[in-house]
């Protein structure tokens, strides 16, 4: 799904939790809806254009959380970095991020997947809100949307990690850096 010409999609991880992936847990309507669910793990990351909300050089998308992560091709695996989510405001636990890279038989690729998810105290209210609305219509099955997880994927290239190293200048500094450049003339 495209964005209107203008608008750019650049969420910080608390605004991906909280604005969007609990909504989604919760059954609650997203404006705008503009993530799309997928089902990660039919497709290799190079596959992700046209299937998931790419933004620049990174695509999101709802997901199922699951421990198999096996594609076509390869795998996703952990890189055994799990960051929790803290709200800026009160400083509350809402999510939980995990890192994974992308494996083509036993090789590591540049490809990371960022994927976040509620923290278990979410997930069982959650759980038994549905077990109650289950008792009262158990003739409709639905599915644990506790289980939703938002992905974020990129593919990390060395020759980017040294270009975000330098620091680009706007045209004030520049204006700034000439003015200094004026102590060494000397004027009449």
């Amino acid at each position: 799904m495209n964005l209107p010409p203008g608008f750019r999609f650049f969420p910080t991880d608390e605004e991906l939790v909280v604005h969007f992936l609990h909504r989604k847990a919760s059954l609650l309507p997203c404006h705008p809806d503009v993530i799309p669910d997928l089902d990660l793990y039919h497709y290799d990351p190079w596959d992700l254009p046209g299937k998931a909300l790419g933004e620049g050089r990174q695509w999101y998308f709802y997901s199922r959380k699951t421990q198999d992560r096996l594609t076509s091709n390869g795998y996703w695996g952990s890189m055994g970095m799990d960051e929790p989510i803290y709200t800026s405001s009160t400083h509350k636990k809402v999510g939980i991020k995990k890192y994974l890279t992308f494996y083509l038989g036993d090789s590591q690729t540049n490809w990371i997947m960022q994927e976040y998810s509620l923290p278990d105290s979410s997930s069982s209210s959650s759980r038994s809100s549905k077990r109650s609305s289950r008792a009262s219509s158990s003739s409709s099955h639905k599915p644990d949307y506790s289980k939703w997880v938002i992905c974020r994927v990129y593919e990390q290239n060395c020759s980017e990690e040294e270009e975000d190293d330098e620091t680009e200048l706007s045209c004030l500094d520049e204006v700034f850096l000439s003015l200094d450049d004026l102590d060494e003339v000397s004027l009449p």
